[in-house]
This record gives C-alpha cells, structure tokens and sequence, in this order.
C-alpha cells in the first residue's frame, strides 16, 4: 500500500553527532543540539548523515543516537534519519528501525565502496521500496561514493513506491531541472551542496539537507524562506554573507572537522570528531575563527 507522503521543505540540518574528549556520544548534547535546532527555526533535523560520521558509528552507536533524536524531537519538526549502508540488508534493518521509531522518512546514499552498477542500484531501490514503508530520500553523492546516479536512473526509481524525494550533491545546478523535468515533479530536489544552496533554489529545489545548519541553523532556513518569498535580492545578499562559511565547509576537505570546531567555538555541543579524522590545523582554525567572527557568530 502507497503511504501519504511527508511534505519535506526548507533547510534541514544534517546534524554532528557531539562526542566526549573520550570519543563517546555525547548523550544530552545530542538533546540540547536538538533543542537549540528547533528555536532556531530549522525546518527539520538529519541525524546520521554523513555530517553525523555514521561509518564512523558502531551498530549500536548508532540504534542509539536514532532513538534519542526521534525521541527528543517528539514531533517538534520532521526528522529524516540517515539509514545508510554498505548492503542492502543492513539499510532496510536501519531503515526498518528508523519506521518503527516513527521517523519521518530517511536518507539513504547507494552503496559507496563496492560501486554497483546502474541496475544493481535500481535493485537495491527497489528491495528498499518493498521491504519498508516509510518515505524515502534518495541521497547522490558522487564524490563519496564514487557513483554519479544521472537524472535518467532518478527517474526511475521515482517511480518505486515512498522514492519521492532527491538529495542532489552532484554541484550540477542542471540536475535539479533534469530531475524535476524527467519525473514530472515526482521527485522533488534537496540540494546537496550547500555553497551552491542559492543557485539550487532557484532552479526548483524545494530545500536542502544543510551542513551549515549546525552552524547558523536559523540564516539557513532565512536563505531558502527569502527564495521562496520571491525576495531573490534580500536572498542573493544573505547568500553573499554566509557564502564564506559555505565554501570553507565544501572545500576544506574536513567537512566534519571545521563543522565540529565551529559548535564548539559557538557554545554548543560538538566535541572531537571520531579518529582518523584529526582536528584542524592552527592556520585551518584560524580562518574558521575570521569567518565566524565575519558572520557575527562569534
């Protein structure tokens, strides 16, 4: 049976998952985080993206991190889990488990070591789409997974039961028309790259899952908000303004770290990220420190 489909729209956060100096979730970090998200005016929340470090989360770590989010949310404002796998039996026990929860939908990725094949990916859709009713966000991301799902292969798995939503990290802004003109809107577009957030909107993205969220959560959803209002100018300056931050977190090569570091620096819960990934360097921490300062956050 089709089931009704969740309205996703706006800017959610795909959030950190705060640790101790041990390296162990931090529990209650996770509940202030949340708490601080949503008076912010956040339009949703991601845990376990890949912001969340969720390869770097044992099994348990992450059944964990999942309950509480869900939990603490209480229905404040959708929550769309991040159920990713390297196999399809592990994303639809993760997925499955997301429903039960009551998670709103989830956020999967195609499988991002073995490199499947087109028709080995349409497989793992469709035996998803089969096994679990909950909607689904089908995330693209070329650049950690190493596969590029083109419009052609979207619009085919739009047509699976709960595939109704996109989050297009490919920096293409065309794929968002491509994916929305092929479906014939079916499939809606999340933009996946958050320094090319502005640009997305206005080719029809309906929101996008945001790194910056866990930084300037409330701006975040001020930029899309002002998009959709048609005040493109007051849009294309607060574009402008926080454009810094954006290119740093896309093109530092240490998204989690430099996320991590400015919770930190801003006064919430964050923490180390998870080993191998070390902090930033003096000169990385200083120009996160000038940004920040420059967006009057800090």
């Amino acid at each position: 049976m089709q089931i009704k489909m969740k309205d996703f729209r706006g800017s959610f956060t795909v959030m950190i998952t705060p640790m101790t100096k041990e390296q162990e979730i931090d529990e209650n970090g996770i509940r202030e985080n949340i708490d601080w998200q949503i008076s912010e005016g956040i339009a949703g929340l991601c845990p376990l993206g890949s912001t969340g470090e969720f390869v770097s989360l044992s099994r348990e770590e992450r059944f964990r991190v999942a309950k509480i989010a869900v939990e603490h949310v209480k229905g404040r404002v959708p929550v769309l889990l991040g159920t990713a796998a390297e196999t399809t039996k592990e994303v639809i026990e993760y997925t499955q488990n997301a429903k039960e929860l009551g998670a709103d939908g989830a956020l999967i990725i195609n499988p991002y070591y073995c490199k499947p094949a087109e028709n080995e990916i349409y497989e793992f859709f469709k035996m998803i789409s089969e096994a679990v009713d909950i909607p689904v966000m089908v995330y693209n991301n070329p650049f950690t997974s190493g596969i590029d799902m083109k419009a052609e292969l979207l619009a085919k798995i739009a047509q699976l039961k709960n595939m109704a939503y996109i989050k297009d990290a490919s920096m293409e802004i065309r794929r968002v028309k491509e994916i929305i003109n092929l479906t014939d809107g079916r499939m809606k577009v999340f933009n996946g790259t958050d320094d090319i957030a502005f640009e997305a909107f206005l080719a029809g993205a309906v929101g996008w899952i945001a790194v910056c969220g866990n930084i300037i959560p409330g701006l975040s959803q001020q930029l899309f908000d002002l998009v959709e209002a048609g005040e493109i100018q007051k849009a294309k300056e607060l574009n402008q303004k926080i454009l810094p931050l954006l290119s740093f977190i896309e093109n530092s090569g240490k998204l989690v770290q430099v996320v991590k570091a400015a919770v930190n620096k801003i006064g919430h819960a964050a923490g180390p990220s998870r080993l191998p990934r070390l902090p930033l360097t003096p000169e990385e921490d200083e120009k996160l420190v000038q940004i920040l300062k420059n967006l009057g956050v800090l």
